[in-house]
């Protein structure tokens, strides 16, 4: 289940929802703060959870082995 960011035009507060049908109307979104169905998606990153535990980060590019030099 995705989840999604965004935020409420009412009360400019950003928000993440779980959501369970990807295909659910925005309509269908209230802002937890004021209930407001005025909300925005936002463009969202990919997120994944790193194995091993400890801090999850984005590796950057030159963090990267390249397999030569």
């Amino acid at each position: 289940m995705p989840i999604f960011e965004f935020d409420c035009i009412t009360c400019g507060k950003p928000f993440e929802k779980l959501v369970r049908n990807s295909n659910l109307p925005i309509e269908n979104i209230a802002c937890p703060s004021c209930g407001s169905k005025r909300v925005l998606k936002k463009l969202s990153t990919f997120a994944a959870k790193a194995s091993g535990g400890g801090n999850s980060t984005a590796a950057s590019a030159s963090d990267c082995s390249t397999g030569g030099t």
